[in-house]
């Protein structure tokens, strides 16, 4: 959250910079600004989900045990 929060402000920041290199699309595209945060995370979510779910499935003490 913290790193897409600065990752908005840099692009805001950084407007005049990227009106240069967009087509067709406003450096203040509301739009972007939100469907790119939100497909970020919902990655970042499915990428965690596996990882998570297996972790939840081991013993405490079995995991301890093996260290």
């Amino acid at each position: 959250g913290a790193g897409l929060f600065i990752g908005i402000l840099a692009a805001l920041a950084l407007t005049r910079l990227l009106k240069t290199q967009l087509y067709e699309v406003s450096p203040m595209d509301p739009a972007s600004y939100l469907i790119v945060p939100v497909v970020l995370m919902l990655v970042a979510l499915l990428a965690a989900s596996e990882p998570t779910r297996r972790a939840t499935q081991v013993d405490p003490i079995v995991a301890l045990r093996h260290e």
